[in-house]
């Protein structure tokens, strides 16, 4: 990827959220910033093309419109290339990565339904022959990784519930063309529309409806961490007991180094039930801030496991509607 300058930095920073809901939001991130229509879109282009932006789009609030879990599977050394390429193949799993543990392949797969999700799992195990560990989200602390490259890291807090009942007919296609992205360009919602053959008002008064309820978490530039040096990242599991959780996770969330935190149902197999993220540049890094969290008071006599992603084999938007022809059928 090619250096950041200072305008770079500034349209990341600023702009993994709150995009513009108006007709030509990229002009009026230019205003912002002092350039011209024209700059933004052809950098946000260049950065989706090198890989240091994912999209400029939406991210959903988990299992709100559509399911999703967390799951892995043990895969020998010499089949990790392999059981990878079929995990991703699998058109539901959004995030894959390699990870250090024995359970090495880590993914998150998403459906529009419960159904939908369990034949995805099932078609897994059937072509690795591989068990799938399955780890369903309980609870989620924070779960939005829009976090600034420089400066104070954003905190989502999940304390006050979506409103689902806001989600009306049309909205499920809607959000997943936001979670594909939007095309670049200086009226995407009209694109959009055209996309969806909906009207360019109605689209943005859904998206508006759908962050006033709190299904979309964010709205903007979704950044590739990995790309832009933080390269140092661990999955860091916590085995506390239930009544703690709660108390744990919020201070987790107010951790300066802490990017995600979650609860999930646990197995047999797996006992630590609380998930965080830390997203470092270096490893060192990374350690020095998982042994600062794990002294903080609510983590006191928590067990800890630290998987670092070696690889990431996949980074996708998830999948909360059924694709166009599987539908028609």
């Amino acid at each position: 990827m090619s250096v950041l300058t200072d305008f770079d930095a500034h349209l990341l920073d600023d702009w993994q959220r709150g995009l513009p809901l108006e007709a030509r939001p990229f002009a009026r991130i230019a205003e912002t910033l002092g350039a011209t229509e024209a700059a933004v879109i052809d950098r946000l282009a260049e950065m989706q093309a090198e890989g240091t932006v994912a999209r400029v789009g939406a991210t959903c609030r988990p299992n709100t419109v559509g399911v999703s879990t967390l799951a892995a599977i043990a895969a020998p050394d010499w089949q990790i290339d392999e059981m990878a390429r079929i995990v991703g193949a699998e058109p539901g799993v959004n995030h894959s990565y390699l990870r250090e543990h024995d359970w090495n392949i880590w993914f998150v797969a998403t459906a529009p339904d419960a159904a939908s999700l369990a034949a995805a799992l099932s078609r897994i195990e059937a072509r690795t022959g591989l068990r799938v560990l399955n780890l369903p989200l309980k609870r989620a602390f924070n779960v939005d990784l829009g976090f600034r490259l420089g400066g104070p890291r954003h905190e989502l807090r999940m304390g006050e519930a979506a409103d689902t009942d806001a989600v009306q007919p049309g909205d499920r296609a809607l959000l997943q063309a936001l979670t594909e992205g939007l095309e670049i360009t200086a009226a995407p919602y009209a694109a959009l529309a055209r996309q969806l053959g909906r009207d360019e008002g109605d689209v943005l008064d859904r998206i508006g409806a759908l962050l006033a309820a709190r299904i979309i978490t964010r709205l903007g530039v979704i950044v590739r961490h990995r790309a832009l040096g933080w390269r140092s990242n661990a999955m860091v599991v916590w085995k506390l007991p239930a009544a703690q959780i709660e108390a744990a996770g919020a201070a987790l969330v107010a951790h300066p180094a802490v990017t995600l935190c979650y609860e999930r149902h646990g197995t047999p197999d797996w006992d630590h039930t609380l998930f965080s993220m830390i997203h470092a540049r270096t490893r060192g890094e990374a350690l020095a801030a998982i042994a600062d969290a794990a002294t903080l008071p609510a983590l006191a006599g928590a067990g800890h496991q630290v998987l670092f992603s070696i690889r990431c084999f996949k980074q996708t938007g998830a999948m909360l509607d059924r694709p166009r022809l599987e539908a028609a059928e």
